[in-house]
């Protein structure tokens, strides 16, 4: 790796902050919202759980030093939201304990970690693939920050969205330095984007996420549909245009598009109308 390009890396992930920097007093439960509450608890296992995802990027990348220092480093920071997000919501919710719902969600799911080998396919593809993750979450919290009410889930939420347009960052630079020699036509990196996005709804990752963190054990069986759509439309819900247009500039930018193109500026009005159909689709179905 190039002296400049660690130099870049290193200063795009020096500490912004930590929990005592939250102003945990400022706790207003008149504001809690209980359906976005519902989703920052599924949120919460979700990052907390950064630790298999570095240990996929370890093996994948083993022998690119440098920047599994820098994944690391990425760990810790989503491991952070994971605690700031299960604090809050153990504010918002007295009986919900963070320790048992994720206890319950590690054992119910886990990602591929005995292999060395991307599951896109190539280090370029999983590249990508994390900048597309970056971009989901980068405007979820966005959204969730302008949504809510709630002064300190705000504050909390505005900083991980700022952590997030980092990472995106993190990873965008990476895959440049990785594309110079694993260069992947356009067809591909769409395939690779689109895949990714639609692993959304389709993993039980989420959904999962959203039953273990809204229901007792024994309580229920797990569903894909029912749950997965659950988190589908308190999620999808939140989101404005703006929102919208960052998730489809970022997710364009990863594959090589011009953010600024009418192209880009018609997906962002496509994608917000799916985003409202779909919403209009669960509501109907009662998730």
């Amino acid at each position: 790796m190039p002296s400049g390009a660690i130099t870049g890396i290193g200063k795009l992930m020096k500490p912004g902050w930590t929990l005592d920097d939250i102003n945990w007093d400022a706790f207003d439960p008149s504001k809690v919202n209980p359906e976005t509450l519902q989703a920052i608890k599924a949120s919460a296992l979700v990052e907390f759980n950064a630790k298999d995802y570095v240990t996929y990027l370890d093996n994948v990348f083993h022998d690119d030093p440098e920047f599994l220092a820098v994944t690391k480093k990425w760990g810790h920071e989503e491991t952070q939201h994971g605690r700031a997000l299960s604090r809050w919501v153990e504010m918002a919710d007295p009986n919900f304990r963070f320790e048992e719902a994720f206890k319950r969600f590690d054992e119910g799911y886990s990602l591929p970690l005995d292999t060395d080998e991307s599951v896109r396919g190539s280090r370029a593809g999983e590249l990508i693939a994390r900048c597309i993750v970056e971009s989901g979450t980068t405007s979820f919290y966005s959204a969730v920050r302008d949504s809510t009410e709630e002064p300190v889930l705000k504050q909390i939420t505005s900083y991980i969205a700022g952590d997030e347009m980092r990472h995106y960052k993190l990873f965008y630079d990476n895959y440049l330095r990785v594309a110079k020699t694993e260069q992947l036509p356009l067809y591909e990196r769409c395939k690779i984007a689109i895949g990714r996005i639609n692993e959304a709804d389709d993993d039980d990752e989420l959904g999962f996420a959203y039953y273990c963190a809204n229901t007792r054990e024994g309580e229920t069986e797990y569903v894909h549909a029912h749950f997965g759509g659950a988190y589908e439309r308190r999620v999808k819900g939140l989101y404005r245009q703006q929102h919208i247009n960052r998730l489809v500039s970022m997710t364009a930018k990863a594959i090589g598009l011009n953010p600024q193109s009418v192209l880009v500026r018609l997906a962002n009005r496509i994608a917000y109308w799916i985003f409202q159909r779909r919403v209009s689709q669960l509501t109907a179905q009662g998730v």
